[in-house]
């Protein structure tokens, strides 16, 4: 017994003697698995780099295949010169397949669907060879997506590059609802201003400043979503802003981990359609963390 009780005394001094992992370690750990997820998604086949196309829907037929005169044109060699047609009437889309053309849906061959865009709860993915496309909607308009599993933007991708990890920028900040929750107004690439739902502001000091965000809901309602900018934009960052998630606040804090900031699709694609900072997310600070411009070495 006597034997034990000394293992179990000296174990600790072992474990600090030979490094056993600090709080810090597992915390460098876990952003960097977390960056590590990050890049597998991006890379993946549902990852921005095979986004290969938005085609805006007009009202009636839209002809698709590679055939340069259709209104959907795929890329060269990618698909036969017809591949059917997406009729949009009223907001809603269905799906024709050319005659002896191969589309599937869910591994099923398709002759005719009506296609789900991406506000319902299963969105209708449509495939042919390394192509995927569904419909998408915003801001009351509908358009086509497609996927290349081939994008020269995915065979092409050279890695993502970070800022060091800094856990000083790992922020407990305060958070100030609003009573009543007000709406947000939001812009996008397309010129468009969307109003989303904004419960309160987060706000904390950084050396002598004071610095002030405010949030959108996510698109499930259970983290907010900022989209901001600072004086890092547009040098080593992305210049239209980056993007954070964040729990919802407890205790009246909420922990914003700018070591997670990552750019948005608009880096990756041309084909995507971001959201960009609301004016009080325009910060004139430095947010040295997080995830560097595509490409910046």
């Amino acid at each position: 017994m006597k034997g034990t009780a000394t293992v179990l005394l000296i174990t600790p001094l072992f474990l600090v003697a030979f490094g056993a992992p600090s709080r810090a370690d597992d915390y460098e750990a876990s952003i960097q698995t977390w960056r590590q997820n990050r890049e597998a998604r991006l890379k993946g086949d549902e990852g921005w780099l095979t986004v290969a196309g938005l085609y805006w829907l007009k009202e009636g037929d839209n002809s698709m295949g590679t055939d340069p005169s259709s209104a959907i044109v795929l890329p060269e060699g990618s698909a036969p010169a017809k591949v059917g047609v997406i009729t949009y009437r009223g907001g809603a889309a269905t799906f024709a397949a050319a005659p002896d053309v191969t589309v599937t849906s869910d591994g099923k061959p398709v002759k005719e669907m009506p296609l789900r865009d991406d506000t319902a709860e299963t969105t209708d993915v449509l495939s042919i060879a390394d192509l995927r496309f569904f419909v998408i909607a915003r801001d009351g308009r509908h358009a086509v997506r497609l996927r290349d599993l081939n994008s020269p933007l995915r065979k092409g991708f050279t890695g993502l590059s970070w800022y060091p990890i800094d856990a000083s920028w790992k922020v407990e900040a305060a958070f100030v609802p609003y009573d009543p929750p007000r709406t947000l107004k939001v812009p996008n690439i397309l010129g468009y201003v969307e109003e989303q739902p904004c419960p309160g502001y987060a706000v904390w000091k950084r050396g002598d400043q004071e610095l002030r965000l405010e949030p959108v809901l996510s698109e499930d309602g259970k983290e907010l979503f900022f989209i901001f900018k600072d004086a890092t934009s547009g040098k080593e960052t992305y210049p239209a802003g980056r993007f954070l998630y964040a729990a919802m606040p407890s205790d009246g804090k909420v922990v914003l981990d700018f070591n997670k900031a990552y750019t948005p699709p608009c880096a990756f694609t041309p084909h995507a359609t971001c959201p960009l900072p609301p004016e009080n997310n325009r910060l004139t600070a430095r947010i040295d963390a997080g995830e560097l411009n595509y490409g910046h070495h």
